[in-house]
């Protein structure tokens, strides 16, 4: 199997494109009758999806995965988790899925960006949901310990009160005309989150603690 496209996107850190570029070569190779199970790079693929938040096609794709891969493979084992992760708007446990598994030099690269890619995302989700929030919850968004996440909103020009251990979202100015209701976006990576998913979340919390 030809995977030169794919191995270029990765040099070149597109991880924008894998997802397409793993589906399109997926189909050629399944259309030629070729056997490429063993050797198909399956948790580059899921990443692929996750990378640009098309939770439903990562979904998709791991039902399609043989079991023989899935338990000789945990480093695919390892992205779905991940996955769930995001389908369940666990946000504290998308970053830790992340940190519990020592990952390849292949996908390395990968999962970095999307962790610093999520962080951000998480911040602006936090940007628009909040006026005022806990250094703890704001550490537990962002994946991070207290201390770190302080100095992260600091940098941003939020304020903090060491006694209550509140931090003050300082709001950036959006012109009116990309502003979206309730919706905090980017179209190159296709995220989207809704100020609904900050609300199931702490509902989930509530309901288990």
């Amino acid at each position: 199997m030809d995977f030169s496209a794919l191995n270029e996107a990765l040099a070149f850190k597109s991880y924008d494109q894998i997802a397409d570029i793993c589906d399109t070569l997926m189909l050629q190779v399944a259309s030629e009758g070729v056997a490429f199970h063993d050797e198909w790079p399956y948790a580059i693929h899921l990443l692929g999806h996750i990378y640009i938040n098309d939770i439903n096609s990562a979904r998709f794709l791991w039902k399609k995965i043989p079991l023989a891969v899935k338990e000789s493979q945990p480093e695919v084992s390892a992205v779905w988790k991940i996955g769930q992760r995001l389908w369940m708007k666990d946000y504290g446990g998308v970053h830790e899925a992340i940190r519990e598994f020592n990952w390849s030099p292949q996908t390395q690269g990968m999962v970095a960006a999307f962790s610093e890619l999520y962080t951000k995302r998480m911040f602006e989700l936090l940007l628009s949901a909040y006026s005022t929030i806990s250094i703890q919850d704001t550490a537990l968004f962002l994946g991070m310990n207290e201390d770190d996440a302080t100095n992260y909103a600091l940098q941003q020009g939020w304020s903090v009160d060491p006694a209550s251990r509140m931090l003050t979202v300082k709001k950036q100015a959006v012109a009116t005309e990309q502003k979206l209701d309730h919706i905090v976006s980017t179209r190159k990576t296709g995220f989207y989150f809704k100020i609904e998913d900050v609300i199931y979340f702490w509902h989930s919390r509530f309901v288990v603690n």
